[in-house]
């Protein structure tokens, strides 16, 4: 998996230009899978959670719901 991380094609939104910086990035993975990371730390560590786990979140966060 660490290769593959290393070999993905990052995207950020296109929605989080001008806010210094603090977003992040996402790469689908093979087998459904999908790579979320820092972008201000590329290099660092990266979440990487099933297709089903990056929709729950997206959509946790769509609908602006709190802990």
């Amino acid at each position: 998996m660490d290769r593959e991380l290393s070999e993905a094609t990052w995207v950020k939104s296109s929605l989080s230009g001008g806010n210094g910086g603090e977003c992040v990035e996402v790469a689908r993975l093979s087998g459904a899978w999908v790579g979320v990371r820092d972008s201000k730390d590329p290099s660092g560590p990266a979440l990487v959670l099933t297709s089903g786990q990056w929709a729950a979140f997206t959509g946790w966060v769509r609908a602006d719901e709190t802990l």
